[in-house]
């Protein structure tokens, strides 16, 4: 199934382009890696399909709610001034879904315990977030997205700042939310998870292109990458 569709898209500032036109698509069960130099207009894509910006041409078509969107940002701000429970951060990713309701419900909080477990720090629910490591951090902020997703998990540079073993985890982990069925759609620098794990790659820059990793890494694009990223067999 079909869920997000872009044509031509062009997305900017106050009448500046920054991306585009780029074509794409995300398939229920992808596995979409979004590379490109700095200043390519990777954030500026993140907002747009987070529904923060709109195109200033093209089309960006969602064929599900964009609520159904987990978020997982690079640097996450707002947590780290206040003593929040590990359980409380969690719990705050069904806050998207309430609709009428004022406050979360006992199916609510389960799931977010259930997602903690999922990521495997279900010990740590009642720890203050700021008592915990970078990787312990990072998978709680995977488990508050889950919370906040039924159908897509965005993930910006996800394992920033973090160490090889660490990083390692993190991926594996998100590997097999994919397998479990999770769409996912990752920004990345890294060209592990474009070599190892993605079905499909958006590359932006001063060309674009988007296909499968096997086209990609045969593409003018795909090898200067590769060279960049130290691989130039």
């Amino acid at each position: 199934m079909n869920l997000i569709d872009a044509h031509q898209l062009v997305l900017g500032y106050e009448g500046q382009a920054v991306v585009g036109p780029i074509d794409f698509q995300v398939d229920e069960g992808d596995y979409l890696c979004i590379v490109g130099d700095n200043g390519a207009g990777k954030s500026t894509l993140v907002k747009a399909m987070l529904s923060l910006i709109g195109p200033m041409s093209g089309s960006l078509d969602f064929h599900m709610p964009p609520a159904s969107i987990g978020y997982l940002p690079q640097s996450p701000t707002g947590l780290g001034s206040f003593p929040t429970s590990v359980e409380e951060v969690v719990c705050s990713g069904a806050v998207g879904r309430l609709g009428r309701r004022f406050f979360l419900s006992k199916k609510d909080r389960e799931e977010a315990v259930a997602n903690l477990d999922r990521m495997g720090v279900a010990d740590l629910r009642k720890r203050s977030f700021n008592a915990l490591s970078g990787g312990q951090r990072q998978r709680v902020l995977l488990a508050r997205a889950l919370t906040a997703a039924s159908r897509i998990l965005l993930l910006d540079e996800p394992v920033a700042g973090l160490d090889i073993h660490t990083s390692s985890e993190l991926y594996g982990l998100i590997d097999r939310l994919n397998k479990e069925g999770m769409t996912i759609i990752m920004v990345t620098h890294d060209i592990h998870p474009a070599l190892n794990s993605a079905t499909r790659i958006l590359h932006l820059g001063h060309s674009s292109f988007f296909g499968t990793p096997a086209d990609y890494f045969e593409s003018e694009e795909g090898r200067t990458y590769l060279k960049e990223a130290g691989h130039n067999d």
